[in-house]
């Protein structure tokens, strides 16, 4: 019997934060690595977020408002609150 479907790949390890975060998928989003970074944070529109990455194999990188990027295992993002100006 095979699979019609690949849409679930294993979970992608990254860290956001300094916290283990396991995602689904081959790309995430600004808005899906703040909310990992902020999930509780009902203020989150009031504030703009810098999002800096690192990965294995891969060029240093930002994410901005709608960006996404690939993901690869072991991939850290660092997310920090901005005021909006």
């Amino acid at each position: 019997m095979t699979s019609q479907h690949h849409d679930n790949p294993s979970p992608v390890h990254i860290i956001v934060n300094a916290r283990k975060r396991d995602v689904a998928g081959k790309t995430i989003t600004y808005e899906q690595v703040v909310a990992l970074a902020f999930p509780d944070d009902p203020s989150a529109s009031q504030f703009l977020y810098s999002v800096h990455y690192v990965g294995p194999h891969m060029p240093d990188g930002t994410l901005a408002t709608g960006q996404s990027v690939t993901l690869k295992n072991g991939m850290k993002f660092d997310v920090t609150k901005t005021n909006r100006s």
